[in-house]
């Protein structure tokens, strides 16, 4: 059973920058794909970035294209969601999740069956 914890979440002023970690245990890494999903209050979740599980490709929302870098050090069982320039409306609860697969590629939508307990995100001057 694949396990995922976010950390790293906080208070950041508008135009900063901010890490997330997702820390993965149970089963290794390299065999998932990771997605990173936000959800602000009284809105839908909402996919922001995917790793392909052996990290060789990725993918972003429009909302945050440019903005935020994702990447997975299967090594260390670790994602990452490197977020700069952020603006208000990034504030939100941000969760990584995972499901298995051996294709060169991610994508958002029904397929993560593992799912962290998320971390806030909260960008305010």
């Amino acid at each position: 059973q694949l396990q995922l914890v976010e950390s790293g979440g906080g208070l950041v002023q508008p135009g900063g920058s901010r890490r997330l970690s997702c820390a993965a245990s149970g089963f290794p890494l390299e065999y998932y794909v990771i997605g990173w999903f936000r959800q602000a209050p009284g809105k839908e979740r909402e996919a922001v970035s995917c790793i392909s599980a052996k990290g060789e490709n990725t993918l972003y929302s429009d909302s945050v294209k440019g903005r935020f870098t994702i990447s997975k050090d299967n090594t260390q069982s670790t994602s990452y969601l490197q977020m700069d320039n952020l603006k208000g409306e990034d504030t939100a609860v941000y969760y990584c999740a995972a499901y298995w697969s051996f294709l060169a590629q991610c994508r958002f939508g029904d397929d993560y069956n593992y799912w962290g307990q998320g971390t806030q995100v909260t960008v305010s001057s």
